[in-house]
């Protein structure tokens, strides 16, 4: 009965419309709109549509692209990239304000330091190329642009690897050896981190702790100076990857390295001893006449360390005619001779504050080497105690730039890397680890720039 009564009512509902209702609405609406708004409207709709479907999909290509390129670039990389990128992008930024708040400010520069202010206006106007170069590396780029023909050289202060390097280098580009100093050394900081990643693992055992390593070491006190015009990325860089190399056994391509090595600073002839340890450790500390002949025919490349240090000693033969021309200037220049270190760590500990405080940083090293040691990272230890022992025996004029020396020191981020496996102790020395440095990259900005090398 109730359908009944819809359908009927339905029915006359239908009836008394106007016949013309029905056909007229969708004519009439038809009919109603603007033929131009219409067709505008359609028109736009038709254009818009595609742009938005293209900038959409060009997009998302993009992303995909990036994705599949990201996927290729194998595992450590995107990281380790994203760490030298972070840490150049923060200590630009970082440098380029202090630079700039300190414009005007009575005093600045010191006295001291307003001749090393100068030159390195005359290097570049652009601060945030010039303020990384400081006091030696004036000195590295004088001797990438000496000839190496004429009249006799009297600049035997350095090896000569780092500055020798910016020839080829500054050729091609265009001739500015100041830039090509900056790209060796940045290379070789990236290097030095994708080395450091495969020795951690290695040494630590697992992609974490490498991870861990890694940052460390661009956080260490005075890591800001891997990316200035110094030798200090490229040593680390090579002892680095010769370490990973002794590790791996590949005891040729370690005496290359080694070569090189030696030619970069002058301590790195004395690397030879805790490669050697690497060697003696993984033939279990034989000894006997059979052991040592074994030795010799396994790592006779590590006499290309030595090697390394004769061929600058002939070179300064060549140029200057001394075959210690190195030894000499460091005598003559800075006043530097071979003395017990012990009395130069008390000596700097009593001495004034900025002093005892490069002292004081080295003591700390020692202990985190000694307290963190194990008897199979001897060869470590040795090397670290060797970077640290070495430019106390030279005296005040060597230990006065220990801030910069000790960054040698890369067993000391293996240590800590160990020590933060907890989630908090990472976090805390982390971010204690970049405060010191930035308090130490300002002053070297600003103020005491001796104070650091």
């Amino acid at each position: 009965m109730h359908r009944w009564r819809n359908g009927r009512r339905h029915a006359a509902m239908t009836a008394a419309r106007p016949a013309g209702v029905t056909a007229a609405r969708p004519a009439g609406v038809t009919a109603a709109r603007p033929a131009g708004v219409t067709a505008a409207r359609r028109a736009g709709v038709t254009a818009a549509r595609p742009v938005r479907v293209t900038v959409a999909a060009r997009l998302a290509g993009a992303a995909e692209a990036a994705t599949r390129l990201a996927r290729r670039v194998p595992a450590p990389w995107p990281y380790l990239i994203g760490l030298f990128l972070g840490a150049k992008l923060l200590l630009t930024l970082l440098g380029l304000l202090v630079l700039h708040a300190w414009d005007g400010i009575p005093g600045a520069p010191p006295a001291d330091e307003a001749m090393m202010w100068a030159q390195q206006r005359e290097i570049s106007g652009h601060r945030w190329i010039s303020f990384w170069f400081a006091w030696d590396g004036l000195l590295y780029l004088r001797l990438s642009e000496l000839p190496l023909t004429g009249q006799p050289w009297g600049d035997f202060g350095f090896p000569l690897l780092y500055p020798f390097l910016a020839r080829p280098v500054g050729a091609l580009l265009g001739g500015d050896n100041a830039l090509a100093l900056l790209v060796i050394s940045n290379v070789a900081f990236l290097g030095a981190l994708a080395y450091a990643y495969r020795l951690a693992e290695l040494l630590l055992g697992d992609a974490d702790a490498a991870r861990r390593f890694t940052r460390y070491l661009v956080l260490l006190p005075t890591a800001f100076l891997f990316q200035a015009a110094l030798t200090e990325s490229l040593f680390v860089c090579l002892a680095l990857a010769a370490f990973y190399y002794a590790e791996r056994r590949r005891w040729l391509l370690v005496g290359v390295l080694g070569y090189f090595l030696a030619m970069s600073r002058s301590v790195g002839l004395l690397v030879a001893l805790p490669l050697a340890l690497v060697l003696l450790r993984q033939h279990d500390w034989r000894l006997g006449p059979r052991a040592l002949l074994g030795y010799l025919r396994i790592g006779w490349p590590l006499l290309l360390l030595p090697a390394g240090w004769f061929t600058f000693m002939a070179f300064c033969r060549w140029r200057g005619g001394d075959w210690f021309a190195y030894q000499h200037a460091q005598e003559v220049g800075w006043g530097i001779r071979v003395q017990n270190p012990v009395p130069v760590v008390l000596d700097g500990l009593a001495g004034e504050p900025r002093d005892a405080v490069r002292v004081l940083f080295a003591l700390i090293v020692l202990a985190v080497l000694v307290a963190g040691f194990r008897r199979r990272e001897l060869p470590y230890l040795v090397y670290g105690v060797l970077m640290v022992a070495v430019p106390l025996s030279m005296g005040p004029a060597v230990y006065k730039s220990l801030l910069r020396y000790l960054l040698a020191v890369f067993p000391v981020a293996l240590v800590l890397a160990r020590w933060a496996r907890h989630a908090g102790v990472d976090v805390w020395l982390t971010a204690t680890l970049a405060v010191v440095q930035g308090a130490l990259f300002v002053l070297w900005l600003t103020y005491w720039t001796h104070m650091i090398i």
